[in-house]
């Protein structure tokens, strides 16, 4: 195997093996946090042997547009909610039924924390670099440090596979969107910023508020 190919495992590893668990593994708080070890045990590996990983994560640094995307982003996922017509027609599936007594406060913290700081980075990583690159065959490897140019075709592409990844498509494509031209024009870490602040901060509206629909 050659190291441009153990690299791109490396890329697609975290959000693979997460998806696999999430298939395989019940909808339940516990499986979650399994989840959530495993994947976060992955990337932290991934963090200590791959170059790519480490830069990555050396550019996760407080971002202004970051953070100002993330909570756009958050907006954008919570406000429709209100309409009986989006809650209808724009959420796939049945709605959430985690509740508190479902799991202890640990696995509810765990859920935040796997939420926040495993899945948004591993979806970063995948969506917004390495998939972006490989569907933009003009663009450099991924794991090469240049910036990245804005291709529609590909674009396009990655936001609508991140967004049939989610079950509200709507906000799926424009939370996509956002994510995706913050990678181009800030670089990956103020996307990874971005997500984690949404995912973050979603968490803690649903642990404050009840809204279990939004996990």
């Amino acid at each position: 195997m050659t190291l441009r190919t153990q690299q791109t495992c490396a890329a697609v590893a975290p959000f693979a093996v997460w998806m696999a668990l999430l298939m395989a593994l019940p909808a339940k708080a516990e499986m979650y946090a399994v989840r959530t070890a495993v994947v976060g045990l992955l990337m932290l590996g991934l963090c200590l042997g791959f170059r790519p990983w480490r830069q990555a994560i050396r550019s996760f640094r407080p971002s202004f547009w970051g953070l100002a995307v993330g909570f756009l982003v958050l907006f954008l996922w919570v406000w429709p909610e209100q309409f009986a017509f989006y809650r209808q027609y724009c959420i796939l599936g049945s709605p959430s039924t985690v509740e508190v007594d479902h799991g202890s406060k640990l696995l509810l913290g765990l859920q935040l924390l796997g939420s926040a700081f495993v899945i948004a980075p591993s979806e970063e990583i995948f969506y917004r670099h390495f998939l972006y690159r490989w569907l933009d065959r003009t663009a450099g490897h991924w794991t090469e440090a240049s910036g990245t140019r804005f291709d529609l075709s590909a674009f396009l592409w990655t936001v609508g596979l991140f967004a049939v990844g989610h079950n509200r498509l709507v906000v799926g494509v424009m939370a996509g969107v956002l994510y995706g031209l913050l990678a181009i024009k800030k670089g990956l870490g103020a996307s990874v910023v971005a997500h984690v602040t949404t995912n973050l901060a979603l968490g803690l509206y649903v642990l404050q508020t009840g809204n279990w629909q939004f996990w």
